[in-house]
């Protein structure tokens, strides 16, 4: 009879302590996950492909996340964080349409993307140039797309 009367007890305990929020931590895990903070996800895939005709053919691509801390393969997160956040993750303001030097009018496009999510909102985004010394000469000075 002792037996029957501690199980019940055991349950009604066991089931206080997880609406309370203080049972172990298997019961925690059962919960659904939650995010990490009050940072929005900011992750992105940010790539440089030759070629003109879809789909080009990736040479460098790099992850960049920039919340709640900067990180990735980017050799400079920090760095490309920091100039996103200025331009508020608008990508077409990385680019001038007046290129600084000059180049050949050679035709061997680079295309520049960026696919993820920057605070929150959705990114797919991509230019391309007619060569490599366009590309570089119409990028601004920062480091987004500098891998």
């Amino acid at each position: 009879m002792l037996h029957k009367v501690r199980r019940p007890f055991a349950i009604t305990t066991l089931v206080t302590l997880i609406v309370s929020g203080t049972a172990a931590v298997g019961a925690a895990q059962a919960l659904p996950a939650q995010q990490a903070g009050l940072y929005a996800p900011s992750a992105l895939v940010l790539s440089v492909s030759k070629g003109g005709a879809a789909p080009a053919t990736v040479q460098r691509a790099v992850t960049l996340s920039c919340a709640p801390r900067p990180s990735g393969t980017h050799p400079s997160p920090d760095a490309a964080c920091a100039e996103l956040a200025e331009v508020e993750g608008e990508f077409s303001l990385l680019t001038t349409s007046q290129p600084q030097g000059r180049c050949t009018r050679q035709w061997d496009p680079v295309v520049l993307s960026a696919t993820g999510v920057w605070q929150g909102r959705g990114v797919s985004w991509s230019t391309t140039f007619g060569n490599a010394c366009e590309m570089r000469a119409s990028l601004a000075e920062g480091p987004v797309f500098t891998f």
